[in-house]
């Protein structure tokens, strides 16, 4: 593919300047010259961001599965583009090459067809990691209706919320799942959901732990009869570039999940770009992004940005745990992995393990690790860097959101100098800014704000399913004609970003803005502390106080509380200073965190604050039996 290739810091320095002077030439480019339109665009991009308005590829007709499937046959068709590892490591891993895909992907959306399904329909997809799960999702987008993917780790309220938000008439299942050792029953659970949903209609179910499950007459139709009848051949639809494509829930602040609706043409395009990019692809590598398709990173980075750049991608079933501390290592030697795209929340789960987890296996495939959810601390960083990437692999440290489609500031490997902690520098045609409290922008660097981005890019979220004016309110009303993150950001003396949290992550105390991630990074630096996370709480003289959830490791856990309290805030003062010490230290057996592994904080400072009248919607969450023995634990 002739992209803008970028190889060193040299070029990246120039096609960056280029993409923000010339924002319509470089995007046009870029889009012209690696994808197949049915007919181009009048113009590329068009926007409003008071009004929180924006059109990529104006005009243009495209589809994106011709593009990440059809357009490879002729050279890849006998290439493997999907390598699916299940959950128990003795069931064979099964390759599927771009033409058995493309075979399965035509097959689905005529059953699709054949059950009524057509351009615009929501279809809401819930699913375990198996390959099922990308072909739905392919299958949908191929005949223009809209996929919505709900995490099979939801509970029936999250789904039933989620399915009526955007009017689903369809949810294509299975019977059940493997998680680990356990086994989930997601027919059963799609079934309680349905009770509240009267716009599905249709429930197709894909057989994969062949447990008997009830079928509701008139409604739910096992899928492989179904696939077995349906036609190869399907054209595909042509969608015009801002088309929907998926909708996408996000958690809100107030509990009310957000469904982030991402279109077509803009969203291919970046996906694309990014991918080649962050992960120096190269024709037969082998990359693995540990992400559920249930996330934006799995959408993003293990459908649609490896198969447009006809790359080989893995989709796991299992976790990182089981059958044992080694499943990550054994997968990465077992496939030839390349690239290792996971989160901090995984690597300092493994940290705590053996190191003889990890160093049975040399690793040596690897050439590009990467990180993604969240910020990711110095320790875990580190760790990563060393026993992981074994020092020469480059750390790829990414910071984006389920609103911006894909990856917005990240280090380029081989190109951009790594540095702990920092997601260093903006990707082409990304226009990142500070700015202050009262909605300057701030010049200059080694200075703190709230990090926003003036200038719109073809990947971001149009609107907010069915409420655009919360949309509106949301991310460009906080700071006028900009788009909020909802992040603050600390620029260095070079223009590195660092992500120190979200805004409301910023405490301030006695006059001081404090960020939380320095402060839990000195705090996790502990020998007995395994993760930390911190809030701020009402205090009559400072302002704001510090209150801290402390999860400590075995070592620590037979330690005098108060003694191992004072420890850590001396590492603090030594590391920030006195004035980041903690008030209050809460030692917890864990932290009540999203799915995707990011801490709930907003229902921490609740607790910090003292006060339990709502907690909005926790059913949602990895952990939500936690959130009971914090509050019966408050200081």
């Amino acid at each position: 593919m002739s992209y803008y290739k970028i190889k060193n810091l040299e070029q990246y320095f120039k096609h960056y300047k280029k993409s923000i002077r010339e924002p319509q030439k470089f995007w046009g480019r870029v889009a012209s010259e690696n994808f197949v339109w049915y007919q181009q665009w009048e113009k590329v991009v068009e926007y409003d961001m008071a009004d929180a308005r924006v059109e990529w590829f104006k005009g243009a007709k495209v589809n994106i599965v011709k593009n990440c499937i059809d357009r490879h046959l002729a050279k890849r068709g006998d290439k493997t583009a999907i390598i699916f590892e299940p959950n128990n490591p003795d069931e064979p891993a099964l390759h599927i090459s771009y033409n058995e895909l493309h075979e399965r992907v035509c097959k689905m959306a005529n059953v699709l067809r054949d059950q009524g399904i057509k351009k615009g329909d929501r279809v809401c997809i819930y699913l375990p990691m198996i390959p099922e799960l990308a072909v739905s999702v392919l299958a949908c987008a191929r005949i223009g209706a809209v996929h919505s993917v709900v995490f099979a780790g939801f509970s029936s309220s999250a789904l039933a919320s989620r399915i009526n938000d955007c009017e689903c008439k369809m949810v294509i299942t299975s019977d059940g799942s493997y998680r680990g050792n356990k086994t989930v029953d997601l027919k059963g659970i799609v079934d309680e959901a349905l009770q509240q949903c009267p716009t599905v209609t249709t429930v197709l179910v894909a057989k994969r732990t062949n447990e008997a499950v009830p079928m509701q007459d008139g409604r739910d139709q096992w899928l492989q009869p179904l696939l077995d009848k349906a036609s190869t051949n399907n054209v595909a639809e042509i969608m015009d570039a801002e088309d929907p494509l998926f909708i996408l829930y996000t958690s809100g602040s107030t509990g009310k999940p957000k469904g982030m609706l991402h279109t077509t043409a803009g969203y291919m395009v970046y996906t694309a770009y990014t991918f080649k990019n962050i992960f120096n692809y190269q024709d037969n590598d082998v990359f693995w992004c540990t992400a559920d398709i249930g996330w934006i990173t799995g959408h993003s980075y293990i459908v649609y940005g490896p198969l447009l750049n006809g790359a080989t991608t893995v989709i796991f079933e299992g976790v990182p745990s089981y059958p044992n501390f080694s499943r990550f290592w054994e997968v990465i030697e077992k496939h030839n992995v390349n690239q290792f795209y996971t989160a901090p929340t995984a690597i300092r789960a493994l940290a705590k393990e053996s190191l003889e987890y990890v160093q049975k296996y040399p690793l040596s495939s690897l050439k590009v690790i990467g990180s993604v959810g969240e910020p990711i601390n110095e320790e875990a960083w580190h760790w990563y860097n060393d026993h992981v990437g074994g020092k020469r692999c480059p750390l790829v440290d990414t910071w984006w959101q389920t609103e911006t489609g894909g990856i917005m500031i990240s280090p380029l490997p081989f190109v951009t100098p790594t540095k702990p902690t920092y997601a260093t520098l903006p990707l082409p045609g990304i226009q990142p800014v500070l700015m202050d409290e009262k909605r300057n922008e701030i010049e200059g660097n080694q200075v703190v704000g709230s990090l926003c981005i003036k200038y719109p890019w073809p990947s971001m979220a149009r609107t907010i399913w069915g409420d655009h004016q919360r949309f509106k309110d949301t991310y460009f009303s906080t700071f006028p004609g900009k788009y909020f993150t909802g992040d603050g950001a600390l620029r260095d003396e070079v223009g590195y970003y660092r992500i120190t949290g979200r805004v409301d992550d910023v405490i301030i105390v006695s006059g001081h803005n404090l960020g939380t991630a320095p402060i839990e990074d000195a705090i996790n630096e502990h020998p007995a502390v395994a993760e930390s996370a911190i809030v701020g709480f009402p205090h009559d003289i400072k302002g704001n106080a510090l209150y801290g959830y402390i999860i400590l490791k075995d070592i620590g856990e037979g330690r005098d509380r108060n003694n191992l309290s004072k420890e850590i805030n001396q590492l603090i003062a030594d590391q920030i200073g006195p004035i980041a010490k903690l008030d209050k230290i809460q030692f917890v057996s864990g932290l009540p965190k999203t799915r995707s592994g990011k801490i709930m904080r907003r229902i921490l400072r609740k607790v910090a604050e003292g006060d339990f009248s709502n907690f909005g919607d926790i059913s949602t969450l990895l952990n939500p039996e936690i959130v009971e023995e914090i509050k019966n634990g408050r200081l």
